[in-house]
Protein backbone atom coordinates (compact mmCIF):
# COMPACT_ATOMS: atom_id res chain seq x y z
CA UNK A 1 0.00 0.00 0.00
CA UNK A 2 1.28 3.28 -1.09
CA UNK A 3 0.20 6.59 -0.50
CA UNK A 4 1.15 10.36 -1.27
CA UNK A 5 2.33 11.66 2.18
CA UNK A 6 0.83 15.32 3.02
CA UNK A 7 0.60 15.36 6.90
CA UNK A 8 1.51 13.89 10.08
CA UNK A 9 -1.91 12.24 10.59
CA UNK A 10 -2.43 10.11 6.99
CA UNK A 11 -2.06 6.99 9.01
CA UNK A 12 -5.45 7.62 10.07
CA UNK A 13 -6.95 8.03 7.38
CA UNK A 14 -4.73 4.75 5.58
CA UNK A 15 -5.51 2.35 8.19
CA UNK A 16 -8.86 3.34 7.82
CA UNK A 17 -9.78 2.82 4.42
CA UNK A 18 -7.76 -0.47 4.83
CA UNK A 19 -10.20 -1.62 7.33
CA UNK A 20 -10.85 -4.51 8.40
CA UNK A 21 -7.39 -5.44 6.68
CA UNK A 22 -4.52 -4.98 9.50
CA UNK A 23 -1.67 -3.35 7.48
CA UNK A 24 2.02 -2.85 8.88
CA UNK A 25 2.90 1.24 8.39
CA UNK A 26 6.55 2.17 7.73
CA UNK A 27 7.77 5.31 10.38
CA UNK A 28 10.88 7.57 10.05
CA UNK A 29 13.61 5.81 12.27
CA UNK A 30 14.04 8.34 14.86
CA UNK A 31 10.30 8.13 15.92
CA UNK A 32 10.97 4.72 17.97
CA UNK A 33 12.94 6.75 20.30
CA UNK A 34 10.47 8.84 20.99
CA UNK A 35 8.60 7.62 24.53
CA UNK A 36 4.98 8.90 23.61
CA UNK A 37 5.05 6.86 20.63
CA UNK A 38 6.37 3.65 21.73
CA UNK A 39 3.74 1.53 23.00
CA UNK A 40 1.63 2.66 20.46
CA UNK A 41 4.50 1.60 17.70
CA UNK A 42 4.60 -1.74 19.80
CA UNK A 43 1.24 -2.88 19.60
CA UNK A 44 0.65 -2.14 15.81
CA UNK A 45 3.91 -3.44 14.44
CA UNK A 46 4.98 -0.22 12.91
CA UNK A 47 8.31 -0.80 11.20
CA UNK A 48 11.05 1.16 11.25
CA UNK A 49 12.82 3.25 8.29
CA UNK A 50 15.89 5.66 8.05
CA UNK A 51 14.60 8.24 4.99
CA UNK A 52 16.75 9.03 1.92
CA UNK A 53 19.56 6.77 2.61
CA UNK A 54 20.04 2.87 2.20
CA UNK A 55 18.69 1.29 4.73
CA UNK A 56 18.55 -2.76 4.80
CA UNK A 57 17.28 -3.36 7.61
CA UNK A 58 14.37 -1.16 7.38
CA UNK A 59 13.75 -2.86 3.84
CA UNK A 60 14.67 -6.71 5.49
CA UNK A 61 11.64 -5.71 7.76
CA UNK A 62 9.12 -4.96 4.78
CA UNK A 63 10.27 -7.95 3.16
CA UNK A 64 9.56 -10.15 6.59
CA UNK A 65 5.82 -9.11 6.73
CA UNK A 66 5.08 -9.21 2.57
CA UNK A 67 7.00 -12.63 3.12
CA UNK A 68 4.74 -13.70 6.06
CA UNK A 69 1.50 -13.06 4.30
CA UNK A 70 0.80 -9.61 5.59
CA UNK A 71 0.08 -6.25 3.90
CA UNK A 72 2.72 -3.31 4.36
CA UNK A 73 1.93 0.35 4.06
CA UNK A 74 4.37 3.56 3.39
CA UNK A 75 5.22 6.95 1.58
CA UNK A 76 7.08 6.13 -1.46
CA UNK A 77 7.92 10.48 -1.23
CA UNK A 78 9.94 9.99 2.51
CA UNK A 79 8.17 12.19 4.68
CA UNK A 80 4.87 14.31 4.34
CA UNK A 81 4.75 17.54 1.94
CA UNK A 82 6.78 20.14 3.22
CA UNK A 83 4.45 23.15 0.85
CA UNK A 84 1.68 21.22 0.11
CA UNK A 85 3.11 19.39 -3.08
CA UNK A 86 4.66 16.52 -3.60
CA UNK A 87 7.94 15.28 -3.71
CA UNK A 88 9.78 13.36 -6.29
CA UNK A 89 9.69 9.53 -4.67
CA UNK A 90 12.56 8.17 -3.47
CA UNK A 91 14.90 6.41 -6.44
CA UNK A 92 14.10 3.12 -7.02
CA UNK A 93 11.41 2.45 -4.95
CA UNK A 94 10.30 0.85 -7.91
CA UNK A 95 13.36 -1.87 -7.45
CA UNK A 96 11.55 -2.37 -3.88
CA UNK A 97 8.03 -3.38 -5.63
CA UNK A 98 9.59 -5.25 -8.10
CA UNK A 99 11.53 -7.64 -5.61
CA UNK A 100 8.07 -8.07 -3.31
CA UNK A 101 6.23 -8.86 -6.98
CA UNK A 102 2.66 -8.47 -4.77
CA UNK A 103 0.19 -6.17 -5.82
CA UNK A 104 -0.20 -2.52 -4.80
CA UNK A 105 -2.42 -0.52 -3.79
CA UNK A 106 -2.44 3.46 -3.70
CA UNK A 107 -4.46 5.62 -1.42
CA UNK A 108 -4.92 9.22 -2.52
CA UNK A 109 -5.44 11.79 -0.42
CA UNK A 110 -6.59 14.76 -1.05
CA UNK A 111 -6.69 17.62 1.89
CA UNK A 112 -4.75 16.78 4.46
CA UNK A 113 -1.81 19.34 4.17
CA UNK A 114 -4.38 21.97 4.67
CA UNK A 115 -5.74 20.00 7.46
CA UNK A 116 -2.30 19.58 8.99
CA UNK A 117 0.88 21.83 7.93
CA UNK A 118 4.44 21.47 8.47
CA UNK A 119 4.13 25.24 10.17
CA UNK A 120 1.26 25.27 11.82
CA UNK A 121 0.41 22.08 13.89
CA UNK A 122 -3.22 22.83 14.83
CA UNK A 123 -5.95 20.35 13.48
CA UNK A 124 -8.17 22.14 10.82
CA UNK A 125 -11.74 21.68 9.94
CA UNK A 126 -12.78 20.87 6.56
CA UNK A 127 -13.83 18.64 4.08
CA UNK A 128 -10.25 15.73 3.37
CA UNK A 129 -10.74 12.87 1.19
CA UNK A 130 -9.05 8.92 0.61
CA UNK A 131 -9.41 7.09 -2.13
CA UNK A 132 -8.09 3.73 -3.04
CA UNK A 133 -7.44 1.94 -5.91
CA UNK A 134 -5.23 -1.22 -7.56
CA UNK A 135 -2.27 0.51 -9.06
CA UNK A 136 0.20 -2.20 -9.84
CA UNK A 137 -0.70 -5.76 -10.22
CA UNK A 138 2.59 -8.75 -10.23
CA UNK A 139 2.03 -8.81 -13.43
CA UNK A 140 2.48 -4.70 -13.97
CA UNK A 141 6.04 -5.51 -12.09
CA UNK A 142 7.57 -8.11 -13.94
CA UNK A 143 7.02 -5.69 -17.30
CA UNK A 144 7.94 -2.58 -16.27
CA UNK A 145 11.35 -1.47 -15.62
CA UNK A 146 12.43 0.67 -12.05
CA UNK A 147 12.33 3.68 -13.94
CA UNK A 148 9.29 2.97 -15.37
CA UNK A 149 7.45 2.27 -11.92
CA UNK A 150 9.36 5.39 -10.44
CA UNK A 151 7.53 7.70 -13.09
CA UNK A 152 4.64 6.16 -12.76
CA UNK A 153 4.29 6.51 -9.22
CA UNK A 154 5.25 10.26 -9.68
CA UNK A 155 2.99 11.28 -12.24
CA UNK A 156 0.08 9.33 -10.01
CA UNK A 157 1.19 11.44 -6.81
CA UNK A 158 1.22 14.58 -8.81
CA UNK A 159 -0.77 17.23 -6.82
CA UNK A 160 -0.37 20.70 -5.28
CA UNK A 161 -3.10 21.17 -2.38
CA UNK A 162 -3.22 24.85 -3.00
CA UNK A 163 -4.72 24.26 -6.63
CA UNK A 164 -6.94 21.52 -5.62
CA UNK A 165 -8.10 23.54 -3.07
CA UNK A 166 -8.63 26.84 -4.67
CA UNK A 167 -11.14 24.64 -7.59
CA UNK A 168 -13.07 22.99 -4.64
CA UNK A 169 -13.30 26.22 -2.87
CA UNK A 170 -13.60 24.23 0.55
CA UNK A 171 -14.06 26.84 4.11
CA UNK A 172 -11.53 25.74 6.50
CA UNK A 173 -11.72 26.37 10.27
CA UNK A 174 -7.95 27.63 10.97
CA UNK A 175 -8.39 28.94 14.29
CA UNK A 176 -7.17 32.35 13.90
CA UNK A 177 -3.82 31.10 12.64
CA UNK A 178 -3.65 30.07 8.87
CA UNK A 179 -0.53 32.26 8.33
CA UNK A 180 1.13 31.51 11.92
CA UNK A 181 4.62 30.90 11.45
CA UNK A 182 4.35 30.44 6.96
CA UNK A 183 7.81 32.44 7.39
CA UNK A 184 9.60 28.92 8.14
CA UNK A 185 9.14 28.10 3.96
CA UNK A 186 7.98 31.43 2.99
CA UNK A 187 11.50 33.22 4.15
CA UNK A 188 11.79 35.21 0.81
CA UNK A 189 10.01 38.54 0.15
CA UNK A 190 8.70 38.76 -3.26
CA UNK A 191 8.80 41.77 -3.86
CA UNK A 192 12.36 42.88 -2.22
CA UNK A 193 14.09 40.05 -2.35
CA UNK A 194 15.35 40.43 1.52
CA UNK A 195 15.51 37.26 2.88
CA UNK A 196 14.13 36.00 6.68
CA UNK A 197 12.69 39.29 7.10
CA UNK A 198 8.62 38.44 6.62
CA UNK A 199 6.95 36.89 9.44
CA UNK A 200 3.87 34.86 9.41
CA UNK A 201 0.89 35.74 12.41
CA UNK A 202 -3.02 35.31 12.94
CA UNK A 203 -4.18 35.55 9.15
CA UNK A 204 -0.91 38.06 8.03
CA UNK A 205 2.25 37.56 6.16
CA UNK A 206 4.84 40.86 6.43
CA UNK A 207 8.03 41.87 5.30
CA UNK A 208 9.44 43.32 7.98
CA UNK A 209 12.18 45.14 5.77
CA UNK A 210 9.47 46.63 2.76
CA UNK A 211 6.25 46.35 4.56
CA UNK A 212 5.22 43.90 1.76
CA UNK A 213 2.46 41.31 2.73
CA UNK A 214 -1.28 39.76 2.59
CA UNK A 215 -4.07 38.25 4.74
CA UNK A 216 -5.39 35.24 4.02
CA UNK A 217 -8.58 34.06 4.25
CA UNK A 218 -10.38 31.15 5.25
CA UNK A 219 -10.15 29.73 2.13
CA UNK A 220 -6.56 29.69 1.78
CA UNK A 221 -6.64 32.51 -0.70
CA UNK A 222 -3.62 35.63 -0.30
CA UNK A 223 -5.17 39.54 -0.32
CA UNK A 224 -2.61 41.53 -0.68
CA UNK A 225 -2.66 44.55 1.48
CA UNK A 226 -2.77 47.31 -1.45
CA UNK A 227 -1.85 46.91 -5.33
CA UNK A 228 1.67 47.80 -4.50
CA UNK A 229 2.35 44.66 -2.85
CA UNK A 230 3.66 41.75 -5.02
CA UNK A 231 2.56 37.89 -3.55
CA UNK A 232 2.02 35.30 -5.49
CA UNK A 233 -1.03 33.19 -5.92
CA UNK A 234 -0.25 30.45 -3.43
CA UNK A 235 2.23 29.59 -0.73
CA UNK A 236 3.35 26.63 -3.36
CA UNK A 237 3.50 28.87 -6.42
CA UNK A 238 6.12 31.19 -3.56
CA UNK A 239 7.60 28.20 -2.85
CA UNK A 240 8.12 27.84 -6.09
CA UNK A 241 9.72 30.96 -6.79
CA UNK A 242 11.98 30.74 -4.26
CA UNK A 243 13.34 27.33 -5.65
CA UNK A 244 14.05 29.48 -9.38
CA UNK A 245 15.45 32.23 -7.06
CA UNK A 246 17.99 29.34 -5.61
CA UNK A 247 18.74 27.49 -9.07
CA UNK A 248 19.93 31.05 -10.47
CA UNK A 249 22.19 31.37 -7.29
CA UNK A 250 24.12 28.44 -7.22
CA UNK A 251 24.51 28.25 -11.10
CA UNK A 252 25.58 31.72 -11.22
CA UNK A 253 28.24 31.51 -8.25
CA UNK A 254 30.85 29.01 -8.48
CA UNK A 255 31.69 30.19 -4.98
CA UNK A 256 28.66 30.31 -3.59
CA UNK A 257 27.97 30.02 0.31
CA UNK A 258 25.27 29.77 2.80
CA UNK A 259 25.95 30.36 6.36
CA UNK A 260 24.11 29.61 9.56
CA UNK A 261 24.05 29.29 13.06
CA UNK A 262 22.50 25.90 14.25
CA UNK A 263 22.44 23.68 17.34
CA UNK A 264 22.85 20.04 16.45
CA UNK A 265 21.11 16.95 17.56
CA UNK A 266 21.25 13.40 18.21
CA UNK A 267 19.52 10.34 19.25
CA UNK A 268 20.42 9.59 22.61
CA UNK A 269 22.34 6.05 23.54
CA UNK A 270 19.72 3.94 25.88
CA UNK A 271 17.14 6.52 26.96
CA UNK A 272 13.80 7.73 25.46
CA UNK A 273 12.82 11.02 24.10
CA UNK A 274 10.54 12.77 26.43
CA UNK A 275 8.91 15.66 25.86
CA UNK A 276 7.95 14.70 22.25
CA UNK A 277 11.40 15.56 20.94
CA UNK A 278 13.15 14.52 18.52
CA UNK A 279 16.53 14.57 19.53
CA UNK A 280 18.96 16.00 22.26
CA UNK A 281 21.40 18.81 21.14
CA UNK A 282 25.25 17.87 21.35
CA UNK A 283 26.90 20.85 19.87
CA UNK A 284 26.39 24.48 18.58
CA UNK A 285 28.24 25.78 16.22
CA UNK A 286 28.10 26.78 12.22
CA UNK A 287 26.65 24.97 9.36
CA UNK A 288 27.55 25.87 5.90
CA UNK A 289 26.44 24.88 2.57
CA UNK A 290 28.67 25.40 -0.63
CA UNK A 291 29.30 23.60 -3.94
CA UNK A 292 31.19 20.73 -2.13
CA UNK A 293 28.65 19.81 0.60
CA UNK A 294 26.85 20.43 4.20
CA UNK A 295 29.75 21.03 6.62
CA UNK A 296 29.40 21.82 10.49
CA UNK A 297 31.73 23.04 12.56
CA UNK A 298 31.23 22.92 16.43
CA UNK A 299 32.43 26.21 18.40
CA UNK A 300 33.22 24.04 21.80
CA UNK A 301 34.00 20.45 20.29
CA UNK A 302 35.04 19.26 16.89
CA UNK A 303 33.33 15.37 17.84
CA UNK A 304 30.24 16.15 15.67
CA UNK A 305 32.01 17.78 12.97
CA UNK A 306 30.93 16.66 9.36
CA UNK A 307 31.11 17.30 5.75
CA UNK A 308 28.80 15.42 4.15
CA UNK A 309 29.08 15.32 0.01
CA UNK A 310 26.00 15.45 -2.13
CA UNK A 311 26.82 11.91 -3.27
CA UNK A 312 25.51 10.95 0.39
CA UNK A 313 22.69 13.59 0.74
CA UNK A 314 20.22 14.90 -1.56
CA UNK A 315 17.04 16.20 0.84
CA UNK A 316 16.57 16.76 4.08
CA UNK A 317 13.15 15.36 6.32
CA UNK A 318 11.23 17.24 8.41
CA UNK A 319 10.05 15.09 11.50
CA UNK A 320 7.36 17.12 13.35
CA UNK A 321 7.37 20.88 11.25
CA UNK A 322 9.47 23.10 9.88
CA UNK A 323 11.21 24.77 12.66
CA UNK A 324 14.43 22.48 12.02
CA UNK A 325 15.04 19.26 9.79
CA UNK A 326 17.33 16.11 9.18
CA UNK A 327 19.11 13.60 7.56
CA UNK A 328 21.18 10.76 7.72
CA UNK A 329 25.04 10.26 6.97
CA UNK A 330 27.05 7.19 7.70
CA UNK A 331 24.12 5.87 9.45
CA UNK A 332 23.98 7.97 11.76
CA UNK A 333 21.22 10.82 12.70
CA UNK A 334 21.60 14.61 12.75
CA UNK A 335 18.69 17.13 13.03
CA UNK A 336 19.81 20.71 12.55
CA UNK A 337 17.91 23.13 14.64
CA UNK A 338 18.98 27.20 12.37
CA UNK A 339 18.69 29.89 14.45
CA UNK A 340 16.68 32.31 11.88
CA UNK A 341 13.35 30.36 10.12
CA UNK A 342 15.74 29.35 7.18
CA UNK A 343 15.02 25.45 6.66
CA UNK A 344 12.96 26.20 3.71
CA UNK A 345 16.48 28.15 2.08
CA UNK A 346 18.81 25.55 3.42
CA UNK A 347 16.36 22.46 2.31
CA UNK A 348 16.26 24.08 -1.71
CA UNK A 349 19.91 24.57 -1.46
CA UNK A 350 20.72 21.01 -0.42
CA UNK A 351 18.05 19.56 -3.21
CA UNK A 352 19.50 22.00 -5.94
CA UNK A 353 23.40 21.53 -5.10
CA UNK A 354 22.86 17.71 -5.23
CA UNK A 355 21.32 17.96 -8.82
CA UNK A 356 23.67 20.68 -9.94
CA UNK A 357 26.39 18.04 -9.25
CA UNK A 358 25.02 14.44 -9.13
CA UNK A 359 21.42 14.36 -9.86
CA UNK A 360 20.04 11.28 -8.67
CA UNK A 361 17.18 13.04 -7.26
CA UNK A 362 15.92 14.01 -9.85
CA UNK A 363 13.23 17.13 -9.87
CA UNK A 364 9.96 16.88 -12.02
CA UNK A 365 9.36 17.15 -15.81
CA UNK A 366 6.53 19.70 -15.15
CA UNK A 367 9.62 21.72 -13.46
CA UNK A 368 12.30 22.00 -16.31
CA UNK A 369 11.18 25.87 -16.88
CA UNK A 370 12.64 26.25 -13.12
CA UNK A 371 16.01 25.71 -14.92
CA UNK A 372 15.63 26.81 -18.25
CA UNK A 373 16.86 30.44 -17.70
CA UNK A 374 20.51 29.26 -16.77
CA UNK A 375 21.11 26.61 -19.18
CA UNK A 376 20.15 29.60 -21.86
CA UNK A 377 22.66 31.94 -20.05
CA UNK A 378 24.84 29.07 -20.09
CA UNK A 379 24.82 28.38 -23.44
Amino acid sequence: MIFNHLSRIDHMYVNEICYPKKVNMVAGYVEFFRSHLHFAFHMNNVLPKKQYISDIAGTKAIMSIIKKGGSVSFAPEGLASNDGMNKPIVPQTGSLLKKLGVPVYFVQLRGQYLQNNKTCLDERYGETYAKISLFLTPDDLKTLTTEQIDTKINQAFRHDEYAWQKEKRIKWETHGRICHRLEDILYRCPRCGAEFETEGVGDKITCHRCGNGATMDDYYEFHPFDESCVIPESPSAWVNDERVQVIREIRADENYVFTEKISLGKIPDGRWLKHKKTSEIVANGTMTIDHNGVHFRGEDTNLHDFDVPYTEIYSTVTEVDASNFSFYYRGEYHEIHPERHSFMKAHLLIEEMHRLHVNVYKNFPWNDYMYEPQEKKEN
